[in-house]
């Protein structure tokens, strides 16, 4: 009986242990996520934020170059960058770091800070580990020196991405009284493309709007032109969800003039007119005029003016044809019709401020 009490009773401390491990209570330093997109990709930091709570950070708490803990394995570790667990990044694309490539993963972040305000960024492929107790030099990923910054002073440990653009972004750590930034590329045309080709072959390559979309971004991101005429290709004929719309023929001519073949393309737009609406004609009429191809562009018009009598903004085309030619005159006729029946109040503004600088003897275009 005694036994049998004796094992009743260390059974209940266990659960009781068990289940005081599962209890979620809050922790001294918070933990925070923080993400950027930059194109198609995205990038995450994920640490634990400590306070300053009056206490010498730099080269006290966060002591200077590398360190033996006293915990764990590692005799020469760096700062974890936060506090707690290991603090990581996340890339879900390949992308450079201070210039330097790194393939898509989760990262441990990690700073060995110097006294001379110098840092350098360590990127561990130990991502599961506590801190930098167990860090070790074979494991690194990428190393990076950076310059901190002086900053004012921040009391909670915040990592922010302050500077964003197309193709990069700067992230920092920022606390007390410093910033930490390292820098972000990512070669945003290049992920989107290969991620393109890998989705056309999928459920997504049944739609005529993906081919076309993907044509679109192929040619105004430097993508593979002959790529880019073979995608709209599909969208237009040859795939059994293929039709030719004005829009797809204008992708295919605006390719075609980029590889240098420019009477294919005026055939394959001269082909697309007769589908457009009277704005689609009336766009492609400003478009020939901005590459400067006026007398083209004349004609264009004169055609939607000729299909649409009286109707907006066929006025409003003829005045920028006739004041692409030097007419002035007859160009301020037609947008006098055009303001006589523009739909709106905007549009209303925008031609009475032609009318203004055709008075004023300027070009309209």
């Amino acid at each position: 009986m005694k036994t049998i009490t004796k094992m009743f009773l260390g059974l209940s401390l266990l659960l009781c242990v068990n289940a005081y491990a599962q209890l979620n209570t809050p922790r001294g330093s918070q933990m925070a996520t923080v993400s950027q997109r930059v194109g198609t990709t995205d990038i995450s930091i994920t640490y634990s934020r400590p306070s300053v709570n009056g206490r010498a950070i730099w080269g006290s708490l966060v002591p200077y170059g590398l360190n033996n803990l006293g915990f764990g394995t590692s005799t020469a570790a760096p700062w974890r960058a936060g506090a707690n667990e290991n603090t990581t990044i996340t890339f879900t694309d390949d992308v450079k770091v201070e210039g330097k490539p790194l393939k898509a993963g989760t990262y441990g972040l990690h700073f060995e800070v110097k006294a001379d305000n110098t840092a350098t960024l360590i990127l561990s492929n130990d991502s599961d580990s506590w801190g930098s107790y167990f860090y070790e030099p074979a494991n690194d990923a990428l190393k990076a020196n950076v310059a901190m910054k002086d900053v004012p002073h921040k009391e909670l440990l915040t990592y922010e991405f302050n500077t964003v653009n197309a193709n990069s972004a700067v992230a920092s750590l920022v606390w007390e009284k410093k910033e930490i930034p390292f820098n972000i590329e990512v070669d945003v045309a290049n992920v989107v493309l290969t991620d393109i080709r890998a989705k056309l072959k999928g459920q997504q390559g049944f739609n005529r709007q993906n081919w076309e979309q993907a044509a679109t971004f192929a040619l105004n991101n430097g993508g593979d032109l002959n790529e880019a005429l073979g995608w709209v290709d599909s969208a237009i004929a040859g795939q059994f969800f293929s039709q030719k719309t004005f829009n797809n023929l204008a992708i295919k001519a605006q390719i075609l003039s980029q590889l240098g073949k420019t009477d294919e393309a005026t055939a394959v737009m001269d082909e697309a007119l007769p589908m457009a609406t009277i704005l689609q004609v009336h766009q492609y009429g400003r478009t020939l005029i901005a590459n400067g191809q006026v007398d083209k562009a004349f004609e264009v018009f004169e055609m939607n003016a000729e299909k649409n009598k009286g109707q907006w903004p066929v006025h409003y085309g003829m005045a920028r044809a006739y004041s692409a030619k030097g007419d002035y005159k007859v160009a301020l006729k037609h947008l006098e019709k055009a303001l006589a029946n523009a739909p709106n109040d905007a549009s209303r503004g925008r031609v009475q401020a032609n009318i203004d600088k055709l008075k004023k003897g300027e070009d309209i275009n």
